[in-house]
């Protein structure tokens, strides 16, 4: 019989996923693993490129068991990824020469602020959609290799590989016979042309990377070649590979310009679609690849939370504030009214529209009444909060939105997503389909010919319409008080942050 199943892999901060799809895009298996976050110093986070490896393919495998399927039923292979986190590898040992280092990680910060102060800001944003900070991967890259030793000097013979984690994924799954990205990864690096579509050789020249570490830069669904056979009994083909932001926004069929969503996960990211311009942001968001698919690029302007769920997960496992997420939301409820604290949990810097990578979290209006159940919920309100500030700098940008898509592992907290729609004052709509990013990647992967994709409507079938709309419901005095609040306490933080 025809292979007819999709295996898709979401490769996330936290954890690894494999999602096996029937041809109906329906799920009929998961499987997930956590691996081990590595924090060397203060605003510095790593992982062990073998961990993200060994988990993903621990994962599919599982994955398949549990389906009771083997490589042979499965049609193609869609990845998904965490961005911008950066891998050097060498190319014919396949061994990483450090630690992958992750978006979230700060280090580069000087190096970041020398080069603003340069006056380089302005061309790197012209050609590449970014702004200059340490979230992405050129300056990453640059310090691997002038830390590591003679990594500089074997990059420069091309005896190494540079990738983000889809392609160090990628490496793997061929047995080193394929370095690729795609143009959503790509246009995450610093590196990368949004315009013409190419590695940047003026930006080379400037982050100092030599062009030999870079992969080829393929389309969102093409074709990247075939798993090594010994690793599920088959050769799969790989079809498909796309950023897990542009992955949601693929999921919940933002097609249409002026479509957005925000994916709630370690950190929050809302992106809206802009077509075939690329709009320039005057407010401090970054203009991306959405997608590229038969080699036409959509655009989106993206808004970067850094940390959103990540702040429940260190009340939980930091300071031991309960032994679930889930029981965040409960906390919250059992409070008459909001919290009166400010939380700004800007535990590696503050992202959209601040951009201040000095920033670190912060606490206002503690009193002695001030316990677990008013700290949770100002974690919870933080989330709310910095959505606000996105969906503002956008709209000061021109754009409206008349309603907001979501997705991601908080949506399941309600009492959030009522506290969302009452502070941007728009509903919020929660898709029935769960696993958006993952299913954006599926979708990809599915395609039947790369060159020839799917109308939008075959897809949005599956997606099947909202299991939630939330509806604004606060009245306009307590969310004017808790703005305001905000912005004192984020103002407070930079203050804060200047004077160390």
């Amino acid at each position: 019989m025809k292979p007819q199943f999709i295996l898709a892999i979401d490769q996330g901060t936290t954890s690894s996923r494999a999602v096996i799809f029937d041809h109906r895009l329906s799920k009929i298996a998961t499987a997930q693993q956590e691996f081990t976050q590595h924090f060397p110093r203060d605003g510095w986070v790593e992982h062990c490129p073998l961990d993200i490896w060994q988990s993903t393919l621990s994962t599919c495998k599982a994955a398949l068991s549990q389906a009771q399927l083997t490589g042979k039923d499965i049609a193609a292979i869609g990845i998904t990824n965490q961005r911008e986190t950066t891998v050097l590898w060498h190319r014919n040992t396949g061994k990483p020469l450090h630690n992958a280092i992750v978006w979230q990680d700060r280090r580069t910060h000087d190096q970041c602020k020398a080069l603003k102060a340069q006056g380089h800001e302005a061309k790197v944003q012209s050609k590449t959609g970014l702004v200059l900070d340490p979230y992405f991967s050129a300056t990453k890259l640059q310090w691997l290799l002038d830390t590591i030793p003679n990594a500089r000097a074997l990059a420069e013979k091309g005896e190494l590989a540079f990738g983000t984690i889809d392609s160090w994924l990628l490496w793997n799954l061929t047995a080193g016979q394929v370095h690729k990205t795609d143009a959503t990864n790509a246009s995450r690096t610093l590196l990368f042309n949004i315009h013409n579509q190419t590695w940047d050789k003026e930006l080379l020249e400037l982050f100092n990377i030599p062009s030999s570490l870079l992969p080829d830069v393929a389309n969102s669904a093409d074709n990247f070649g075939h798993t090594d056979a010994a690793l599920f009994g088959a050769k799969i083909p790989l079809r498909a590979m796309i950023g897990d932001q542009q992955a949601a926004l693929v999921g919940q069929q933002c097609f249409a310009v002026g479509d957005a969503k925000c994916t709630y996960g370690t950190g929050a990211f809302l992106m809206i679609n802009t077509g075939a311009q690329a709009v320039q942001s005057q407010h401090r968001l970054l203009t991306t690849i959405a997608y590229r698919l038969n080699d036409n690029t959509t655009y989106a302007i993206e808004g970067s939370i850094f940390i959103a769920g990540a702040v429940i997960q260190w009340l939980r496992d930091g300071l031991a504030f309960f032994s679930q997420a889930q029981e965040s939301q409960d906390l919250a409820r059992a409070l008459d009214t909001l919290s009166p604290i400010s939380f700004v949990p800007a535990f590696t810097g503050l992202g959209a529209p601040y951009w201040n990578p000095d920033a670190r979290g912060a606490m206002f209006g503690l009193t002695r009444d001030t316990g677990i159940k008013e700290i949770t919920a100002a974690a919870l309100q933080s989330v709310a909060l910095q959505t606000f500030d996105l969906i503002q700098a956008i709209e000061n940008d021109g754009i409206t939105l008349h309603r907001l898509q979501v997705d991601g592992g908080m949506t399941q907290n309600t009492w959030l997503m009522q506290l969302i729609a009452d502070i941007i004052d728009k509903d919020v709509h929660v898709p029935q389909q769960g696993e958006l990013t993952v299913f954006g990647a599926a979708w990809l992967a599915s395609l039947p010919d790369t060159r020839d994709p799917k109308s939008s409507d075959e897809a949005s079938q599956v997606v099947k319409g909202y299991a939630m709309v939330y509806h604004p419901e606060m009245k306009p005095s307590p969310r004017d008080r808790l703005l305001k609040d905000w912005k004192k306490a984020i103002q407070a933080t930079q203050v804060f942050s200047q004077a160390n």
